[in-house]
């Protein structure tokens, strides 16, 4: 089957797969029956891959969220995205809807317009949230930016919905509990801190520590137990590639621009983990 290149990542999300995708793409086994994304963040692997069977997931509601919009509510949400202004003024009584009583009466197509319109005017298109999970991202001041993005939009809900894919909206170890020895499991956690600078965990409230990076290689051991195949990618810190010294691990650049420290941006590390040849 030829893949379709409008199915693609229609956010801007932390750590986006893109840019390292020939290198992910060189270690996923030939053959696999479901694909398992327990991460799922903007979705590239996923719509790099087009799976017919999927279970994706994120901890991260209101992300799912937008993925069951697409599926379910195209229609609607193309025509809520119209409503919005690329406006200071504008952007900030929309950001600020999470932090008023009344967020959780808006309908979850209005949500999810909500999350696409912040994402593609704000600051750097980050998602990012405090610790109250509020979303903090400034505004952008972009001159064009494409907030309804129709043609990606519309191939994504087409590929939700003509094939088996699965949403999940919670913790990536229910997840996991599906995985059968026929399954490919593809892990993207937030990233460990390469420094104190690049620590970018705002996409999801609380953050992540080492103990979340170790209950992670955790659960991994255990995927390996029961014969289940992963990727897994991180950031090549030496606690990583201590964690994960028991599997194969393949060194690759790639670049990142997260760092609030503009000078340290550009080419780091990244490690990608498999426990198959």
């Amino acid at each position: 089957m030829a893949k379709n290149k409008l199915i693609a990542p229609f956010l801007k999300w932390v750590g986006g797969k893109r840019q390292i995708m020939p290198s992910i793409e060189a270690l996923i086994p030939k053959k696999y029956a479901d694909y398992i994304e327990p991460f799922i963040g903007g979705g590239a692997t996923l719509f790099h891959l087009q799976p017919k069977n999927a279970i994706i997931n994120d901890f991260n509601s209101e992300l799912i969220n937008v993925y069951s919009t697409i599926k379910n509510h195209l229609a609607e949400l193309l025509e809520d995205l119209k409503k919005h202004k690329n406006e200071s003024e504008y952007f900030y009584e929309i950001r600020a809807l999470d932090r008023n009583p009344d967020y959780n009466s808006l309908t979850a197509v209005q949500k999810a317009s909500r999350i696409i319109y912040l994402n593609k005017t704000c600051f750097n298109g980050l998602y990012r949230v405090n610790s109250s999970g509020e979303f903090n991202s400034p505004f952008g001041r972009y001159k064009n930016p494409n907030i309804i993005n129709e043609p990606t939009l519309k191939a994504v809900s087409d590929y939700l919905n003509s094939n088996n894919i699965q949403l999940m909206n919670g913790d990536y170890s229910l997840v996991l509990k599906k995985a059968t020895e026929n399954s490919f499991v593809y892990l993207d956690p937030p990233y460990h801190p390469v420094s104190e600078s690049s620590n970018f965990t705002g996409y999801i409230q609380g953050g992540w520590g080492d103990k979340d990076q170790i209950r992670l290689r955790e659960a991994c051991d255990e995927l390996n137990a029961r014969g289940v195949k992963f990727l897994l990618s991180n950031s090549a810190t030496d606690f990583i590639r201590d964690q994960y010294k028991d599997y194969q691990v393949n060194l690759i650049k790639a670049n990142r621009s997260i760092n609030s420290d503009g000078e340290k941006r550009g080419e780091i590390d990244e490690v990608l983990v498999r426990n198959y040849e």
